[in-house]
């Protein structure tokens, strides 16, 4: 182990000793200690090593929120293998090729989706084993048998600027990146949400993002580093959060729109009280954050900008400290924006923005190429525009032409995976996939297709094709159909205009 070096097995070694009785987690009726989450992790990590996981191997995990995900980031941490959560939103398909491409040693799935892996089986390592939680059905045992092994794991030197958990994020090729992220990297994000939220050990921390995602990740992790707890929702429904808001008196809540919007709704229609949270941070609107600050007049709505590939947030600032902008530098990155050049552009002027500092991922997994163009000259780039007042705020302006990215409720689509699809359609000819605003997610999907001579289809059909072979949440809300589409001088399809003319809903 490095002089420098701390590790989440520390964090947790540390909790387990300062704030042994107090709750770490809480799962359904299950309220576990830091003590007892250390004992839970060691013994789960001794499973894993039993089952033959070393140091890099990945465990992918297909399943919602619950306590066994939560032990399998700490087990995985404790002998230095790489997380592999799975977006159980993906078509079987989608999902196939995550598990593929991150070659696991073992994979986890909740009772849900054990039918949709156990049908991908062939298409997986033959060395992969099959671990059920709750129900196990063949191929699948049980998850129990991971925590029977031993109550210590072995010895690990476990170097925590390594690969910790990999995230794969929409790919501009259609293909999904996986992005390796580093235990320092999280480490280091959560430590400056402590920092500016003033978190201790009487914070608690409401999860109801999915663990897949690393906004869940840092939340559950930034709420381990201050001592206090996580109440690990299976999933986002309003009516119950708004309850264990009220019942274990949440402070801090990450969200993604429009789920701040239902939970004020679900609380006003219940009389729940929701005057715990003090933190909440996330992308909503103007209306809905007012709303929110009104509602619970002693806590604020913080702005953020951030990304898979910098282990979360890069800026972060109280939203009414600028409306409309993204937040300030945290004191943990160095940010730029730049021109093609990667030349620092003027204050005001519109740029790529750029990343450096200990919350970089380690790269794309199996990517190397793709690594080279990301880390040029000693930078992220992370794809996105932007541009800073003379105050140091970051205001994004929207994507890069070479990373046309769409977020509906939180979500990555790119523009090429849809594409891609929507052109298998027999009676489309061209596509041009764009984003547009969206009043409830943000932003929507929108396809402008052009039909074969004699071929038509209707649009609803066509969205449920795509919705056959994707995620449900990347079919398009909107489909137009026109003569032509416009052209560049090479005679590629102008994005651009196409945005222009259809950029409305």
């Amino acid at each position: 182990m490095s002089l420098h070096h701390v590790t989440l097995g520390d964090i947790f070694r540390r909790n387990a000793q300062l704030f042994s009785g107090r709750t770490v987690i809480v799962s359904g009726f299950e309220h576990i200690s830091h003590r007892d989450y250390l004992k839970r992790a060691e013994r789960l990590a001794a499973g894993l090593a039993a089952q033959g996981v070393r140091s890099g191997d990945r465990v992918a995990v297909v399943a919602r929120n619950c306590l066994e995900f939560a032990d399998l980031y700490g087990a995985t941490a404790l002998i230095g293998a790489i997380m592999l959560p799975v977006n159980w939103r993906l078509s079987a398909d989608e999902m196939a090729y995550v598990l593929a491409d991150g070659v696991p040693t073992l994979v986890i799935a909740g009772p849900e989706d054990q039918p949709t892996i156990a049908g991908m089986q062939e298409k997986l390592p033959a060395s992969a084993k099959y671990f059920g939680i709750g129900s196990a059905v063949a191929p699948f045992r049980p998850f129990a048998e991971l925590t029977g092994a031993g109550a210590s794991p072995p010895p690990v030197e476990v170097d925590p600027d390594q690969g910790y958990v990999i995230i794969h994020t929409a790919a501009i090729d259609g293909r999904p990146r996986g992005a390796l992220i580093s235990q320092t990297g999280l480490i280091a994000a959560s430590m400056q949400l402590v920092s500016a939220w003033q978190l201790d050990e009487r914070d608690v921390a409401l999860v109801a993002v999915p663990l897949f995602h690393v906004t869940g990740i840092g939340q559950m992790l930034t709420a381990q580093l201050s001592g206090g707890s996580s109440v690990i929702m299976a999933k986002f429904d309003p009516a119950e959060c708004a309850r264990t808001i009220e019942a274990e008196k949440a402070t801090a809540f990450a969200e993604f729109a429009p789920m701040l919007m239902n939970l004020l709704d679900k609380a006003a229609e219940t009389g729940t009280s929701l005057s715990s949270l003090r933190a909440v941070i996330g992308l909503d609107t103007a209306e809905t954050i007012g709303r929110f600050e009104e509602t619970c007049p002693d806590a604020r709505f913080w702005a953020v900008y951030g990304q898979s590939e910098t282990s979360g947030l890069v800026t972060l600032a109280r939203w009414r400290e600028r409306p409309g902008s993204a937040g300030r530098p945290t004191p943990l990155n160095v940010i730029a924006v730049v021109d093609e050049l990667d030349q620092p552009v003027a204050t005001g002027q519109v740029g790529e923005i750029v990343v450096r500092g200990p919350m970089v991922f380690c790269g794309y997994w199996r990517r190397e190429e793709d690594n080279k163009v990301t880390f040029r000259n000693g930078w992220h780039h992370t794809g996105d525009n932007g541009r800073f007042d003379a105050e140091g705020y970051l205001f994004y302006t929207g994507r890069s032409p070479a990373k046309e990215l769409i977020k509906p409720g939180g979500e990555n689509v790119y523009p090429a995976e849809v594409e891609n699809v929507i052109r298998e359609h027999a009676a489309i000819a061209e596509v041009s996939v764009i984003g547009v605003p969206d009043p409830q997610w943000g932003e929507a999907v929108k396809a402008v297709c052009v039909c074969r001579p004699g071929k038509s289809v209707v649009a609803s059909d066509l969205a449920e094709f795509v919705a056959s072979k994707l995620a449900r949440y990347k079919k398009p809300k909107h489909v137009v159909f026109v003569e032509a589409l416009p052209k560049t001088a090479a005679g590629a399809i102008d994005r651009a205009a196409v945005k222009q003319a259809h950029g409305g809903t």
